[in-house]
């Protein structure tokens, strides 16, 4: 049920039809808390890891630690995601999902009890880490092929700007949050992650709708091999997918953060909290903006000047010297990702059948965790060398040098219009 399209819009109807879709608003606040519970793990889980490092290493070789937790989690995110995403679409959805939940709700469980007793260790950590990463590599592909499911397709981009939404204002929160809990104990900050994600647990009970998906005929291998066919064929698919690999592995700034805030700025864990807050901020700005009014026309050069601007503003933030200006450096970063993120997961979810969208998720959260965790992995090793100024100067420089390749290399993404 949606209402009827405005004048100046023939093509997506009202926000307010969102609000009249029980099962997606409890799929909302479900990605809400999850994100929200996540963003304060992984602060507590690098903040954590540094300091522990830092009692017998020095900054470099506890800059490299930090980045560890990004390969620790990448490593069965990579090896899983592909049975996962035929999984996504083969099995409820929703029952993926819980299960998932389940799995993340033990680790902090683990975590928060091993920091109370004095037991953590950064070994421990990294084989946490890798327990995330092997339930997200079923979580993203479940998540993001049932939100389509729970709602009409003409709100499809809406929804996709209010899922974003979700995400980045928890990682406003999250951060924040977590600053404060992690300056009064790391295992504060893990029994807050548990009772999140156990309220993230019980929304996803709540839902009604169907979840399961059509199942298409073949085995898991034929499955698997028709997903990795069509993002491939598909050029505006591959192109958005590995342009946000690329720009955002060399411009992983943020997993440096802890060494900024404790050995470059010199804020402590509260300043650490509004640097992990920045980029949250900028994004949610910039979400906000497009939930109430959806890109319509030249999609592709805006996702391409996101970009741009990303690396730009990771530049500016590896040269600052001053928290504020750090801080704003993280906003704009973050909106800039924003808007690509936006346009990329649009074109994906628009182009791609509902009995495929576990499948291509899937090979999309490759992409974005190998962005996400070998970023983090790549900044440490490069933070070693230069030093973690040099290193997130070296990776704006190279989000930017990436964004003209990609230009170049997929012209049909570049001139990608309407999000329709």
């Amino acid at each position: 049920m949606t209402d009827a399209p405005t004048p100046d819009d023939d093509s997506v109807p009202s926000a307010r039809a969102l609000l009249k879709e029980r099962d997606y608003l409890l799929f909302w606040g479900t990605r809400w808390m999850g994100s929200f519970g996540t963003q304060i793990a992984s602060v507590a889980m690098g903040w954590q890891m540094y300091a522990l490092a830092r009692e017998t290493r020095s900054v470099a070789e506890s800059a490299f630690l930090v980045g560890m937790i990004g390969l620790a989690a990448f490593l069965p995110l990579f090896l899983l995601t592909l049975p996962a995403g035929e999984a996504a679409d083969r099995y409820d959805r929703k029952k993926l999902l819980l299960v998932c939940l389940t799995g993340e709700m033990l680790s902090v469980l683990a975590l928060a009890i091993a920091t109370l007793n004095g037991w953590a260790s950064p070994g421990l950590l990294l084989g946490i880490a890798a327990l995330f990463g092997a339930s997200r590599a079923f979580f993203a592909p479940a998540n993001t092929a049932l939100g389509p499911m729970l709602v009409p397709r003409k709100l499809l981009p809406r929804a996709i700007a209010w899922n974003s939404l979700a995400w980045q204002s928890a990682s406003i929160a999250g951060p924040a949050a977590a600053g404060f809990l992690v300056a009064h104990s790391a295992q504060t900050a893990y029994f807050t992650t548990f009772v999140l994600y156990g309220l993230a647990f019980i929304l996803i009970l709540l839902i009604r709708k169907n979840a399961r998906p059509t199942v298409n005929p073949g085995s898991r291998w034929t499955l698997i091999k028709e997903g990795l066919t069509y993002v491939w064929r598909q050029k505006i698919v591959f192109g958005a997918i590995s342009l946000d690999l690329f720009a955002v592995l060399l411009g992983g700034a943020t997993a440096l953060l802890p060494v900024f805030a404790r050995d470059v700025l010199h804020v402590g864990p509260q300043g650490f909290g509004l640097l992990r807050a920045g980029p949250a901020m900028g994004a949610t700005v910039v979400a906000l903006w497009l939930a109430a009014n959806p890109i319509r026309t030249r999609a592709g050069l805006f996702m391409f000047g996101g970009v741009a601007v990303f690396g730009l503003a990771t530049i500016v933030f590896g040269l600052s010297k001053s928290l504020w200006l750090s801080v704003a450096a993280l906003a704009v970063l973050g909106g800039a990702d924003m808007l690509s993120v936006f346009v990329r997961q649009t074109l994906v979810q628009l182009v791609t059948p509902d009995q495929m969208r576990g499948r291509v998720a899937a090979v999309s959260s490759v992409f974005i965790g190998a962005s996400n965790e070998l970023g983090e992995f790549e900044s440490g090793i490069v933070a070693r060398i230069l030093g973690p100024v040099g290193a997130a100067v070296f990776g704006g420089v190279g989000a930017v040098m990436v964004t003209g390749i990609w230009a170049w290399l997929f012209p049909d993404l570049r001139r990608a219009n309407r999000l329709e």
